[in-house]
């Protein structure tokens, strides 16, 4: 009997994707910025020194980025002995989006387009705003624009607190989000507010992927920081998840994190929350104490992306790169024959690049258990091969997409 657990590293890609020059990002590497980036002493905030990632290096992190993108990562060893199965996957899906690259690895790559809101004031149609307005019985909004969350918070708070008005905001995913202060607002108003608005979406035929519930506190600019009960309402999957799959058959899906949002709760049968890189580790050690065979214990370190990626904070990135790596062994120490924890990502967000978003990149693919040899496993060409390879770990049927690798 088994146990899969997915450890969802957001946004830590391992270099450029083979179509990333169609997506503005040739040349963009999560690892690599970040890895050079410590080398020459230049994320030497919180920590210094060459990028220290021991644990995944021997998961063979440094040989599939290799792989990826034809270098080691600066201050990493290629004669280190690999205990786990590595390689690195190319993305099917046609977006760089959080939806897509989770779907995918389930099974079910997004094959189809996004909507996507322009990049000018007043971005999103006049008639949604109205009829938002009239349905949530406000009289006015902020925002309306591309931004990032920290800077459009900072920048339009203090109106927003004196205006009662919430702040609308998007950004080059297929996304909207709303933010209001948890105070002075109100969550419960906040969370309502972001239900009629992806049901006026659904109503307008927008296939807008998420709307985002993005609650904050503080004061003033410099004290505004975003609380941990943010809430994703996506749109659920096309098709069969090999989440689906594992619930059908009788087993648990133990979502720790935003995960039961990104898949609108579908395969889900256990939802935990934890805030916090840190914390979220800890839920997930607990979940595989207590979880029986026949489990999925699937945490997003959202951190990785949310606060480092898209903050464009290299030392911040590294930082919590290294907390993860030292927090393996204690996984290592509770896993039983049969489990196999498949490391990933789904996307990059190099904190070097340019703007503040995305970047389409290859993501790393790990695997290992207590009985399980280590070797390449190369070129994945779809994030979809974890999927697979948890459905013939499971003993399920065959999904439409991905190879397996066990």
């Amino acid at each position: 009997m088994s146990r899969a657990i997915i450890l969802m590293m957001d946004s830590f890609g391992v270099g450029a994707a083979h179509d990333a020059d169609k997506f503005g990002d040739l040349g963009s590497n999560t690892l690599g910025s970040i890895a050079r980036a410590c080398m020459e002493e230049k994320a030497n905030v919180g920590r210094e020194g060459p990028l220290k990632l021991p644990n995944l290096e021997k998961k063979g992190l440094g040989m599939l980025a290799k792989m990826s993108c034809g270098q080691l990562p600066a201050g990493f060893d290629d004669s280190v002995t690999v205990d786990a199965l590595y390689g690195y996957a190319q993305e099917l899906s046609s977006g760089k989006d959080t939806p897509s690259g989770h779907w995918e690895l389930a099974g079910v790559p997004v094959l189809f387009d996004w909507d996507y809101f322009p990049d000018t004031s007043h971005c999103f149609p006049k008639n949604f705003i109205d009829e938002l307005l009239k349905r949530a019985n406000l009289k006015g909004v902020l925002g309306e624009t591309h931004a990032s969350g920290t800077e459009v918070i900072a920048r339009l708070g203090v109106e927003h607190i004196e205006t009662g008005f919430p702040i609308i905001y998007t950004s080059a995913d297929s996304v909207l989000q709303i933010a209001a202060h948890e105070t002075y607002f109100g969550l419960d108003k906040l969370i309502e507010l972001s239900h009629i608005a992806r049901d006026l979406l659904d109503e307008m035929d927008m296939n807008i992927a998420r709307v985002i519930a993005r609650p904050f506190d503080g004061e003033t600019p410099a004290t505004f920081a975003r609380t941990g009960n943010r809430k994703d309402l996506a749109i659920p999957p096309p098709s069969k998840t090999v989440l689906n799959l594992v619930e059908e058959a009788g087993g648990k899906v133990i979502s720790i994190g935003k995960i039961a949002d990104i898949y609108a709760h579908s395969g889900i049968t256990h939802k935990i929350k934890a805030n916090g890189n840190m914390a979220l580790f800890d839920a997930t050690l607990k979940a595989v104490q207590e979880s029986s065979d026949d489990s999925v214990i699937f945490p997003n370190f959202v951190d990785f992306d949310q606060n480092y990626g898209h903050r464009r904070d290299v030392s911040g990135y590294a930082k919590a790169l290294e907390e993860f790596d030292a927090r393996l062994p204690e996984l290592d120490a509770l896993l039983k024959p049969g489990d196999r924890v498949f490391i990933t990502a789904d996307h990059g967000c190099d904190p070097t690049w340019k703007g503040t978003e995305h970047t389409r990149e290859h993501v790393p693919v790990i695997c290992f258990g207590p009985d399980l040899a280590g070797g390449s496993i190369g070129t994945r060409t779809s994030f979809a091969d974890i999927g697979q390879s948890i459905a013939v770990l499971f003993n399920l049927a065959k999904l439409d997409y991905g190879e397996s690798f066990l």
